[in-house]
């Protein structure tokens, strides 16, 4: 027989041996990994985009089949003719590649997920986006008083009327802080309605003189921006509560939507018949809603002033909870005393008010502070069964999951809270602290900015995380130094940078570190900052960084961020640990509802995590 002929009647294996095309293909693979791990480096140091990790990754794809039909012809250069089953392989291997470069270019069509329309307001959400027809969005009316300090009442009346169209449940109602966040802005009906997701908008303004009142109100359509209604109405400081309501009934007329049981008689419940209480009330609100540290104080006096005239309203005890439940954060008062306060005025606003949301909230969010991890689940699960859509019992419910591990829960339940309020900044904020977690550093970037952009002043700490990973170490180290900062309340004002230095500097600098935080533990303080736990861990002393959280309460639960990132790996795998999960609360919770993500229980009972 001739070689040819040999060849002909060879096993399609042992073709493969002769012809190099394994020995090719091994060595092509090798090469390809090696380079495309040489590209992360490169991407993460120069700060390139995804796409370049994304076309290098398919291009190498692509390329393997093209190297194996080479060492097929190449591999044994007296073989030059193709046969039958030779040339079923090449189309093979071609469709294969051809079928990867399809599937690429097909899932660039696929729509971008909800937090990617937040990036840039307006792109194109109608095009990837159902809007329903019963959806809307009540921007924050303007103040037409000469008195601009009514500012705050003509907030309030959009707010009153947008609390109580979200009540509705054939109606979807964008949340308080997106539709805010146009206040002042000079966008268009499209955008507004496009990043909101809406189909229709409401906008008004208030003209307040004295007691008189005139409120303006119109319903605008997105799609074409005709004016379905337009009324202004006259009246009083007593008239308000029936002005906000003749407004609300009129939208849900003309959107067709149907009302619960006894909504047809009333939409709007403003706790109070005393219109002075209502106006100190809304006054305290607009400071909680802006979290105005300075003046947090003046906000809860002013809803002291409101239960005084009307000892029956319920919603000025709860806002005061709110507000006490805020100030050993933002003022450092001391926070057993607030907590009690908190917890007393919660609970006196749901005596007066049995179905009331907010009260359950902020004993959840008390309980969550207090590390009882299972009584705040427990609050937030009946805050939610009364108004499932309350933002900030749905956020604080994804604090809570997240501080006891439940990353994946914590991740939808921040997901769920950005569905109803896209642009709430502190929602944003944490999604995009959980993004860097999971090493998506550009997406964990552009949330972070995008919080920054729409009032979060607590993103710095995050965002210089991400600049760490991606190695901008100037910015890192600015930014970490402010986020510290900005937890320190009551601390030296060089604590920040001392301690930024000691994350991304040399030995030295992490002893002068460990030093200062030293030497605040041993100042003995009532309450520790959350900043000194989350340090310790970060600066490589689980040991003591769990000792002082299970030891001392702390001002915020923010040691968690460290606990459940990566780079609180050794804290979770130190023989310490089960220990610190029983003291602090978490064995009882993971007892009640499963093991977090990432921990599992032993037979001895203890919770081991990786």
């Amino acid at each position: 027989m001739t070689d040819a002929s040999e060849g002909e009647n060879d096993s399609a294996w042992a073709k493969l041996r002769r012809r190099k095309v394994v020995q090719w293909g091994i060595v092509y693979a090798a090469g390809a990994w090696g380079f495309l791990q040489g590209l992360e480096y490169v991407v993460e140091s120069f700060n390139w985009p995804q796409q370049y990790r994304q076309i290098a990754l398919l291009g190498s794809l692509i390329g393997l089949p093209v190297v194996l039909v080479l060492a097929w012809y190449h591999g044994d250069r007296g073989q030059q003719r193709v046969s039958r089953a030779e040339l079923a392989i090449i189309t093979l291997l071609f469709l294969v590649g051809g079928g990867i470069f399809w599937r690429y270019d097909k899932a660039s069509d696929v729509p971008p997920p909800a937090t990617a329309l937040l990036e840039q307001p307006g792109v194109a959400a109608s095009a990837t986006t159902v809007v329903s027809d019963k959806s809307i969005a009540v921007l924050a009316f303007a103040n037409m008083s000469a008195d601009k300090d009514n500012e705050y009442f003509s907030d309030g009346v959009a707010e009153e009327i947008l609390s109580a169209l979200a009540k509705i449940d054939d109606l979807k109602v964008a949340g308080r802080t997106s539709s805010f966040y146009f206040k002042g802005r000079n966008e268009s009906l499209a955008t507004i309605g496009a990043t909101l997701g809406v189909a229709h908008v409401l906008e008004g303004s208030v003209r307040k003189q004295g007691e008189r009142l005139r409120i303006s109100a119109q319903l605008l359509r997105v799609s074409d921006g005709v004016q379905m209604w337009s009324e202004t109405f006259d009246g009083t400081d007593a008239d308000i509560f029936a002005l906000q309501e003749k407004i609300a009934q009129q939208v849900t007329s003309e959107l067709k939507v149907a009302l619960n049981a006894g909504q047809q008689a009333r939409l709007i419940d403003s706790g109070t018949a005393n219109p002075e209480a209502y106006a100190l009330y809304l006054r305290a609100t607009d400071i909680f809603n802006r979290r105005a540290a300075a003046e947090l104080a003046n906000a809860i006096s002013q809803t002291e002033q409101a239960a005084a005239l009307d000892p029956g309203f319920a919603r000025a005890y709860s806002r005061m909870a709110a507000l006490h439940a805020l100030t050993p954060e933002y003022l450092g008062t001391d926070l057993d005393a607030s907590m009690a306060t908190a917890q007393k005025l919660a609970r006196r606003a749901l005596e007066l008010q049995p179905a009331f949301a907010e009260p359950h909230a902020v004993l959840g969010y008390v309980a969550h502070l207090q590390k009882r991890f299972v009584s705040a689940r427990t609050e937030f699960a009946q805050a939610l069964a009364i108004d499932p859509d309350d933002p900030l019992a749905n956020f604080w419910l994804a604090v809570t999951l997240v501080t006891g591990g439940y990353l994946e829960a914590g991740v939808a339940q921040v997901d769920r809270t950005l569905a109803i309020d896209p642009l709430l900044p502190n929602a944003l904020h944490h999604r995009g602290r959980m993004m860097e977690w999971m090493g998506d550093l550009e997406g964990a970037r552009r949330l972070l900015e995008r919080a920054r952009s729409v009032g979060a002043r607590n993103i710095e700490l995050p965002l210089g995380l991400v600049s760490q990973r991606q190695r901008r170490m100037d910015e890192a180290r600015a930014e970490i130094s402010a986020g510290i900062q900005f937890f320190s309340a009551g601390l030296p004002e060089d604590t920040g940078a001392i301690l930024a230095d000691g994350i991304l500097g040399d030995p030295t600098a992490r002893a002068a570190a460990l030093a200062r935080l030293q030497s605040i533990l041993d100042s003995q303080p009532g309450v520790v900052p959350g900043i000194v736990p989350w340090a310790l861990i970060t600066l490589g002393e689980p040991e003591a960084g769990l000792r002082v959280v299970a030891t001392f309460p702390t001002s915020s639960n923010l040691w968690h961020a460290a606990l459940w990132s990566p780079r609180g790996k050794a804290a979770r795998t130190s023989p310490g640990f089960p220990d610190f999960a029983r003291k602090v609360g978490f064995a009882e919770l993971w007892d009640q509802y499963g093991p977090p993500d990432l921990c599992r229980k032993d037979p001895n009972g203890d919770y081991r995590c990786e």
